[in-house]
């Protein structure tokens, strides 16, 4: 009888599941204390690293379970405290929110694994802000309303200034300074724009507000264009395009190396709601507001991915560059986006989990050969030869190679994808030139930082403590292991190309049916729900409603 009580709890309650778990995991870690002082408070670190590390596990089962309900079509929906939307609150889990809650819930397995080497010990309560930091996500990627979409954002914001400048420091404090300024004008333009387009359409759930847009009339549209601006503004900057990428560099490269690797999928929560928004509110069949972007995305993408590149090749770190790489991918993803068609959306999908997955582990990479430079750490400056040069030389050629697009590996088979989907476009030679152009000055840029950590070292023989590195996580089967986890996705996502391509194509053709959201969010004709379960005859799949309640 309790077997199948908590089956049919798990099944009816899995949409909201990848949000409480790591609430109640941060309150109960919260209530255990952090552990740092001493006496019988040192018994505390093993324990809440147990119950933290379970917990992320358990959140990667949840996730995929999602994506696999999500890959059959269904359109899940679950309103919270059984109110119907538009009145209620509900969250959605389609193809593309659970594919970023499993890219996201996959990344925080090995990253979490990673920072308890010693990261986790640096500063207080670190799993609690980790556990805060994936509820926030997790709600961003699920939510159904954009208002909730900015009190995620919030809570995953609050969560990543602590974590930030976890551990301490001057640099960490200075660019946390910074990146807390940005983000709170980016949260006031963020309610500006989001009054302008409740105060012109009444809502602001997305799927009522994407029926609602294509009615307005041409007057009232100018003012929604605005509003639609703003937010594009707002999760540009979340994302860093060009103009608003400047803090980032920064940021990611004084920050530890779990948390920037963590950091990677925040970046792509902008992305996605730049998607979501974009392409699912304003996109195709939103009237007088249709396509407001579309002038702006595309070369604001490309060049933000040029101006990626050229940082990288300038960057005197290795964390540097990384943090520029991972804005020439961002720009790579919104440049396939900008073409706002089914198949570059597709290709968009695609190379994001693969930039995501390979700029994680190029964090964690980047700490393993800092850990055995001596006082160089990660300056790209002639050191120490490392003590581990075969194991770290491959993982970096690896990661590198991916990165720049070399077949097979999952960055050529994007890029591919990319330039395939571009060939149609009237700015075909201008995606064209700058994805063929990044990935060449990319392979040049990591060929020089090889060179000058593998081949350009001192004459010294290395330090026989480099390895052990006591300032930091350092080189331990532990953190090999997580770094190693992250390549092995990596490759993992080339060898399941064909499978990946069609849930992606699948993804991008389903956020597209504006009918199909409106069936499964706000009952049939687009009306408020009379109902908690629904077949959907418009389109694959069936409308799933697991919690049901009254009605307003």
């Amino acid at each position: 009888m309790m077997t199948g009580f908590l089956s049919t709890f798990f099944s009816t309650h899995l949409p909201v599941l990848p949000v409480l778990l790591p609430l109640f995991t941060a309150v109960v870690l919260l209530l255990m204390g952090d552990g740092l002082g001493g006496g019988s408070q040192q018994a505390k670190p093993a324990k809440q690293r147990v119950l933290s590390m379970a917990s992320v596990v358990l959140g990667a089962v949840f996730a995929w379970r999602l994506m696999t309900q999500a890959d059959t079509g269904a359109l899940t929906v679950y309103p919270l405290g059984g109110w119907q939307a538009p009145f209620g609150i509900v969250l959605v889990v389609d193809r593309l929110s659970a594919l970023m809650l499993a890219l996201t819930w996959t990344i925080a397995v090995p990253v979490l694994w990673y920072a308890t080497a010693n990261w986790d010990r640096r500063g207080r309560h670190f799993h609690a802000l980790f556990h805060f930091q994936l509820m926030g996500l997790s709600g961003a990627f699920i939510t159904g309303d954009l208002f909730n979409l900015f009190v995620f954002f919030e809570i995953l914001l609050i969560a990543s200034y602590v974590l930030m400048v976890h551990g301490q420091g001057a640099e960490r404090f200075k660019a946390g300074l910074h990146y807390v300024v940005l983000n709170l004008a980016a949260s006031t333009l963020f309610l500006i724009g989001l009054a302008i387009i409740y105060g012109l359409t009444g809502t602001l759930n997305m799927t009522d507000l994407a029926l609602r847009v294509a009615k307005l009339n041409a007057e009232d549209a100018v003012l929604l264009k605005v509003g639609a601006m703003l937010l594009l503004v707002v999760f540009g900057l979340k994302a860093a395009i060009v103009p608003l990428y400047m803090w980032l560099p920064g940021a990611y490269a004084v920050t530890s190396a779990p948390v920037a690797a963590l950091f990677a999928i925040m970046t792509k929560v902008g992305v996605y709601s730049i998607i979501r928004v974009h392409v699912g509110i304003f996109g195709e069949g939103a009237g007088h507001a249709a396509m407001v972007v579309e002038p702006w995305l595309l070369p604001v993408a490309l060049i933000t991915s040029v101006l990626g590149v050229l940082g990288a090749l300038a960057a005197s770190s290795l964390a540097r560059l990384v943090a520029y790489l991972t804005i020439a991918s961002v720009g790579m993803v919104l440049a396939s986006v900008g073409l706002f068609s089914t198949a570059s959306l597709s290709a968009a999908l695609y190379y994001m989990v693969h930039s995501t997955l390979v700029v994680a582990a190029l964090f964690l990479l980047v700490e393993l050969i800092a850990s055995q430079r001596g006082g160089a750490k990660d300056q790209l400056k002639p050191s120490n030869q490392v003590v581990q040069p075969i194991t770290l030389g491959l993982m970096t050629l690896f990661a590198a190679a991916s990165v720049v697009g070399l077949p097979p590996l999952p960055g050529f088979l994007g890029k591919l994808m990319m330039l395939q989907s571009a060939s149609s476009s009237p700015a075909q030679v201008w995606v064209w030139s700058v994805v063929l152009g990044v990935g060449f000055l990319t392979l040049i840029g990591l060929a020089r930082a090889g060179s000058m950590v593998f081949w350009n070292v001192l004459p010294e023989p290395p330090s026989p403590t480099a390895s052990s590195a006591p300032s930091s996580a350092g080189f331990s089967t532990r953190t090999l292991a997580s770094t190693l986890g992250l390549l092995a996705l990596g490759l993992m996502l080339a060898v399941g190309a064909s499978p990946m391509k069609r849930y992606t194509d699948a993804a991008a053709a389903q956020l597209a049916d504006r009918d199909a959201y409106a069936n499964a969010v706000l009952g049939p004709l687009g009306g408020p729900a009379a109902e908690t379960t629904r077949p959907y005859r418009g389109g694959e799949g069936e409308v799933i409603l697991p919690h049901s309640g009254a009605q307003p």
